[in-house]
């Protein structure tokens, strides 16, 4: 996979995962949206772009956040 189909193919994840989102469909928005961060955090890495890897890199824990929850929720530890 170039580049190019990188980019496009991890915008499509992330703008997926934004319109499941406002549907509250959980926790699917939040794997769709994380595939498309770390797409783009790998393309911004072989783009040498710091913004983006910023910007995406910082979602990640925040996604992993996420996944955290609902497993505690999955194995009934959170209510």
């Amino acid at each position: 996979m170039n580049l190019t189909s990188l980019k496009w193919a991890s915008t499509a994840f992330v703008l997926t995962g934004i319109f499941i989102a406002q549907f509250n469909i959980y926790p699917l928005y939040i794997f769709i949206h994380s595939i498309g961060a770390a797409g783009w955090m790998v393309s911004g890495y072989l783009m040498n772009d710091k913004a983006v890897m910023i910007n995406f890199g910082l979602q990640i824990p925040i996604f992993i956040t996420g996944y955290i929850n609902y497993f505690l929720i999955w194995i009934n530890i959170v209510p």
